[in-house]
């Protein structure tokens, strides 16, 4: 039974995105600070085994973050404006977004792979590396949508389209349908409820962990064929959030800070990083069992984390502010922009003899900043934020800026 208020947008759940997204702006930042070489386009004179924890810890939940609030507003917004408008709206947020993106983002982030290669013997050629990004097109179809951070986009698409086809197959079974939806409500309170439901829901996304090609999360950014651990978890997720929003009571029991699930999520923490450490131990005995217990323990800090962050924010962003409103719109804009110039300025800072957190804090910062700044100036107020946002917001930055010059002016 769907119990969400028609008109309620949990405000919070926006912030929530936004933090999503933004911590994967620092998840790449941080990339060039590993004390190993990892195929990342530059390396830094400053490295730390600090960070190699950080991206252990990140890249576990924050993607399955976004998918489960991705869920949420889909099926808010489903049930709201209709199958029509939601198709339209995810074909202009989405779909637009991950095309037009591509051809514009995918030749600036071959050049910063070229400049990085070329910082690391201690020479860097802007134009031929942006000269050498634009050739790249020259090769398409080879490689068509794919070698990007917007992979999340194709992979949004396709789990929507997952979820829309089967309530539509479901739906031509009028007796049936309501029987599943019934169950589905019922599993989906348990989830929420039990203590039990952790253990068993870690067990599940630990059976997808062990099917990736790596330990952990695998980045499905090499080929446009479904990656089936990784569309699996995401889905899950996804789904999970659509079903959340149709008893919307439950969320705040999924997300409940209790000391038993932030006991668990530092157990599930300390396990997967203690167990991290044999994943190139290729000749122990036990790698196998060690493995599967880093898949569990990985699973169980994914959830624990992403349960913990829900539920922190609505302790804290409850109430929405100007601030973290303007965030929390212009997230989306930054999580797709930021990748060229993370590298761009990983390449600037990478000789330069400060420590490895200064740097990550003034990377992170100035891609954050110089991409707001791009917002303001050319996406917030125009056709492009209407795409991104649904609808065009007036500047707020320099419409601030100049509202005092015309008051300075008529004083």
């Amino acid at each position: 039974m769907n119990t969400t208020a028609p008109n309620n947008r949990l405000a919070y759940l926006d912030a929530v995105r936004a933090f999503a997204l933004l911590l994967g702006i620092v998840f790449h930042a941080s990339l060039s600070f590993v004390p190993v070489f990892i195929g990342w386009a530059v390396m830094d004179v400053s490295t730390s085994s600090i960070v190699g924890i950080f991206l252990l810890i990140s890249h576990s939940f924050r993607m399955e973050l976004f998918f489960l609030i991705a869920g949420f507003f889909s099926h808010m917004t489903f049930h709201r404006k209709g199958t029509g408008t939601f198709f339209r709206s995810r074909l202009t947020r989405i779909a637009i977004p991950f095309v037009t993106g591509w051809f514009i983002l995918r030749p600036l982030i071959v050049s910063s792979w070229v400049m990085g290669g070329e910082s690391m013997r201690g020479e860097v050629n802007i134009l031929s590396g942006l000269n050498a990004g634009f050739e790249s097109l020259g090769q398409l179809p080879t490689g068509l949508f794919t070698g990007t951070h917007l992979w999340f986009l194709y992979y949004l698409l396709l789990v929507t389209a997952i979820v829309l086809a089967g309530r539509a197959v479901l739906s031509l079974a009028p007796g049936f349908y309501p029987m599943v939806l019934k169950r589905a409500d019922a599993l989906i309170a348990w989830v929420a409820g039990s203590r039990l439901s952790w253990l068993f829901l870690s067990l599940v996304t630990a059976i997808c962990l062990w099917y990736m090609d790596g330990w952990g999360m695998d980045t499905p950014d090499k080929a446009l064929v479904p990656h089936w651990p990784v569309l699996t978890v995401y889905g899950g997720f996804f789904t999970l959030g659509w079903l959340l929003h149709r008893q919307q009571g439950l969320l705040e029991q999924f997300a409940r800070l209790s000391k038993g699930r932030i006991a668990l999520g530092v157990l599930g923490i300390v396990v997967t990083i203690v167990l991290s450490s044999y994943q190139n131990d290729f000749g122990h005995p036990r790698l196998g069992l060690i493995r599967a217990g880093f898949s569990f323990s990985y699973a169980l800090m994914m959830w624990s984390l992403v349960s913990i962050s829900i539920g922190l924010f609505k302790r804290f962003f409850d109430k929405q502010g100007k601030f973290v409103r303007y965030i929390a719109d212009s997230s989306y804009w930054l999580y797709l922009i930021h990748l060229p110039v993370v590298v761009w300025l990983q390449i600037a800072f990478a000789e330069l003899p400060f420590h490895w957190l200064f740097k990550l804090i003034a990377i992170s910062l100035l891609t954050i900043g110089i991409s707001i700044v791009l917002y303001d100036l050319f996406v917030r107020s125009t056709l492009i934020g209407k795409v991104l946002n649904g609808r065009r917001r007036p500047r707020a930055l320099f419409g601030l800026i100049q509202k005092r010059e015309a008051k300075l002016e008529s004083a």
